[in-house]
């Protein structure tokens, strides 16, 4: 049975319900939504403190990794003392302060395909935050599978993107973009990443699962958005679906 907002979840929410085209309708959707982050670092620090602020009703975190010192350049959800513990546990731990209404569950591990085949039909959106193409490709395969959702984001040094599948079969799969390139070269670790362009990417993933979630506004379907942090401009591109696709084109 869909959940309704109570008078107190209807005071804490109560700038969203002066929103016209959210309204209450619209934060029941997010009251009602499940979403999985895959991956807690920089993207998914600043991605999941807005989802769970917002009212998303269930947030499923997903990472193998411990914090190292230098994730604290950018990954803001953990603090000097968590050096060395699971990522996914501080981060639920603190998210869990921000609202505890929110149902938080944590995955301790490298997600496999098999994995995201069981994870991802449990959800009703998922954000990758993950860091390397064989991920982000293996999340795409098991929401066109599922037909979920997927919001998508990347940055390094002073770029970021981020774009939005309905994986409905009307519009590009992630597939059709990343199969115009290779895994990347370099990763944070060796190319760095300035500490704000992650929080600018993650927090328009947000924006794009709430938009999605609730039907507000226009999602980055069949767009590409990239963002150049050294001049602050933003440039939009076509995605097309392609139609010989092996992830979503005709068999």
């Amino acid at each position: 049975m869909a959940k309704e907002l109570t008078t107190v979840q209807a005071m804490r929410y109560s700038r969203h319900l002066m929103l016209p085209q959210l309204d209450i309708d619209g934060q029941e959707a997010l009251l009602n939504a499940s979403v999985l982050v895959v991956g807690m670092g920089g993207l998914g620090c600043a991605a999941a403190p807005y989802l769970v602020a917002s009212g998303v009703g269930g947030l499923t975190l997903a990472d193998h990794d411990t914090i190292d010192s230098s994730n604290l350049q950018r990954q803001i959800l953990y603090r000097e003392a968590d050096i060395g513990h699971s990522k996914v546990q501080q981060a639920a731990a603190s998210l869990r302060q921000l609202n505890s209404d929110v149902t938080i569950s944590t995955l301790l591990q490298r997600l496999t395909a098999e994995h995201l085949a069981q994870l991802v039909p449990q959800h009703s959106l998922v954000l990758d935050c993950s860091d390397n193409l064989a991920t982000r490709n293996a999340i795409n395969a098991a929401c066109v599978t599922a037909k979920v959702p997927l919001v998508s984001g990347a940055a390094i040094r002073f770029e970021g993107q981020v774009a939005s599948f309905s994986m409905q079969g009307e519009s590009a799969c992630y597939h059709c973009l990343s199969q115009l390139f290779g895994e990347q070269q370099l990763s944070c670790m060796e190319a760095g990443v300035l500490s704000p362009v992650v929080g600018v990417i993650g927090a328009m993933q947000a924006l794009e699962a709430v938009k999605i979630i609730t039907g507000v506004g226009t999602p980055l379907y069949g767009k590409l958005q990239l963002f150049d942090a050294l001049t602050a401009g933003w440039r939009q591109f076509n995605l097309d679906k392609d139609p010989l696709c092996s992830v979503c084109g005709a068999k």
